[in-house]
């Protein structure tokens, strides 16, 4: 199974189950996610889920060989990104989390890592745009400049830099986020299940809706995926050499 799922009496620990290909989400994956957060949205004996990829490896985003299919009726690419939920869901995070992998990480409530994760966005380094939320999510969660950083060079974040700058909540030893974002979902649940989702959905609403941003990253991705330096990085990338921009 490339997602597996297990209970932890009022928490859903999801786990992505491909570490041979880095986590890299193919259209099971993304249906496996779907119904693992299905299930924990309809299922009132769930109050907390927790979404890791185990002990080595995050996810390493889209598997850029078979592709991660045209997303799911309820959570849209991955079966999470354009998702709407009610209830905390905490990334638990051991080794990278890039590309569509902290795209993932920003599609979630709270963060706990290792000091082995990294965070990054490194989409333009292949003439690519981070599709999925990645571009202004990442400016919601880091100040500004931080935020810039990450998605104009494609550098990462370590866990402890992201921590210090709000991304990530709480940061552990290598092989204990899982347990630490255990004993976070523990913590919330200890509080009442109605009013932990209707304050969680009154910060959402705050924040402001991300349809406009969505649309703004459609435009974006029109002119990105039309251009020869887009050809060009996925060529290089496939070639393994490095690329040669056109500027067009």
């Amino acid at each position: 199974m490339a997602v597996e799922r297990r209970r932890h009496g009022r928490v859903l620990v999801i786990t992505l189950a491909r570490p041979e290909k880095r986590n890299a989400i193919d259209v099971e994956s993304a249906l496996g996610i779907d119904a693992a957060l299905n299930e924990l949205e309809d299922d009132d004996g769930l109050w907390v889920g927790i979404l890791t990829g185990g002990a080595t490896v995050f996810s390493a985003g889209t598997d850029l060989r078979v592709g991660s299919g045209t997303g799911t009726e309820r959570g849209g690419p991955y079966g999470i990104i354009r998702r709407r939920r009610s209830k905390p869901l905490i990334a638990a995070v051991e080794g990278p989390a890039l590309g569509g992998g902290m795209e993932i990480v920003l599609a979630c409530d709270l963060v706990v890592a290792s000091t082995t994760a990294t965070f990054g966005l490194p989409e333009v380094r292949r003439g690519l745009l981070a599709l999925y939320g990645g571009v202004f999510r990442s400016a919601r969660s880091l100040p500004p400049n931080v935020a810039r950083e990450i998605v104009l060079t494609g550098d990462p974040l370590d866990a402890v830099r992201a921590e210090r700058h709000g991304l990530v909540n709480a940061v552990t030893e290598p092989g204990a986020a899982l347990d630490g974002a255990l004993a976070l979902a523990e913590r919330i649940c200890a509080n009442a299940p109605v009013a932990v989702r209707q304050s969680l959905q009154l910060m959402e609403a705050v924040a402001g809706s991300e349809e406009e941003a969505w649309s703004l990253t459609d435009a974006a991705m029109a002119v990105v995926m039309g251009s020869d330096d887009a050809r060009e990085g996925r060529n290089a990338f496939l070639e393994h050499r490095p690329p040669t921009w056109q500027g067009r």
